[in-house]
């Protein structure tokens, strides 16, 4: 069992590959947020990835909040919350608006975009990854503002460079999907990423990644994305996952701060959000099928997560695009041996 494939599986996402440049030394440029680009080059998208591969020479990424990290050849720099950010080799006198390069990207133009001053080159290609809020409480939460990995020394890392390098050459040579192979390609590395950075956190991290890579919370998150509607109780959850009842509730606080049936509740009422959101089903319907017995319980239940009642959150989300935030953080229902949805 794989709480991280569980967890991809379960969250709508999109990749694309949309910048490709070779600058050369003194070189800069600025990023906004991702929030004021993410309806431009991801409609739809709650929550955009934003990250930097470096194919040849070196560079600098610097955000609030982080310390600055030097990038080379093979290295990938990922900006998990979408922070505004800088990248750069030298001292230039001003930095690159990416604003200015907004035409082109969202054109689709994949041809190498050149700028600086003459020095030592860097090439670089920019991609995205657009996923659902709930992203946040999942693969997302407990990420530092950036994180930095390097995809050569092996042939998995290899094979996805090339491959990347290979579509973006030939992005304008008008052979039929194209598009499609950057995005599931954009994807890939963003994941293969994901993976390398659970493999070499240290012991003492905290926070999903960390818990997935648990063998008792990893086995037991994954059982809880696969069968969320399950009426799990702490003793059953640990007898699947071949351990005593207090050592999973333990790992559980741990790792993610909470116990696992109030890590359930949580994730079946982000379920029940998105198909709200989404479809057409009753309230009742929606309860039901995320394993709540009553549609009473569920509006309690949902009106403290969301801060209002799951009819008027339809509503609200209907007009406003990117929809009402959870309203709080605290415990939805304390842990016990049983999870009682109804």
């Amino acid at each position: 069992m794989d709480a991280l494939s569980e967890a991809l599986t379960t969250v709508r996402m999109t990749g694309a590959i949309f910048f490709n440049a070779e600058f050369t030394a003194p070189w800069g440029f600025a990023a906004p947020p991702a929030e004021d680009t993410a309806s431009l080059l991801a409609p739809g998208a709650e929550r955009l990835v934003i990250y930097h591969l470096v194919i040849e020479g070196k560079a600098t990424a610097r955000t609030a909040g982080a310390a600055d990290l030097s990038l080379e050849a093979g290295d990938i720099v990922v900006i998990p919350h979408g922070d505004a950010h800088k990248v750069s080799n030298g001292s230039p006198s001003t930095l690159a608006d990416s604003d200015a390069l907004l035409g082109k990207i969202l054109s689709g133009d994949l041809s190498t975009t050149r700028m600086g001053g003459g020095g030592e080159a860097t090439r670089f290609v920019c991609g995205y990854f657009g996923c659902e809020r709930h992203a946040d409480r999942l693969f997302l939460a407990g990420l530092p503002p950036m994180i930095k990995i390097n995809v050569r020394g092996d042939a998995t890392g290899e094979w996805l460079e090339r491959s990347i390098r290979h579509l973006v050459s030939e992005t304008n040579s008008g052979r039929p999907g194209g598009t499609v192979l950057l995005s599931k390609m954009a994807e890939a590395l963003f994941i293969e990423t994901l993976r390398r950075y659970m493999e070499q956190l240290p012991p003492e991290q905290t926070g999903w990644l960390a818990g997935a890579r648990d063998p008792i919370v990893g086995a037991a998150l994954a059982l809880l994305h696969r069968r969320p509607c399950h009426p799990w109780t702490v003793a059953e959850l640990a007898a699947e996952v071949g351990a005593s009842r207090s050592v999973i509730v333990e790992r559980f606080a741990r790792y993610l701060g909470e116990p696992p049936l109030t890590y359930l509740a949580r994730w079946r009422l982000q379920l029940a959000a998105r198909q709200i959101q989404t479809t057409r089903t009753t309230i009742l319907q929606v309860a039901l099928g995320v394993g709540y017995e009553s549609e009473a319980a569920f509006n309690r239940a949902f009106r403290r997560e969301f801060g209002q009642p799951p009819a008027r959150y339809r509503k609200t989300f209907l007009g406003n695009e990117a929809g009402p935030q959870p309203a709080t953080q605290r415990p939805i229902h304390p842990d016990g041996d049983r999870m009682d949805a109804g």
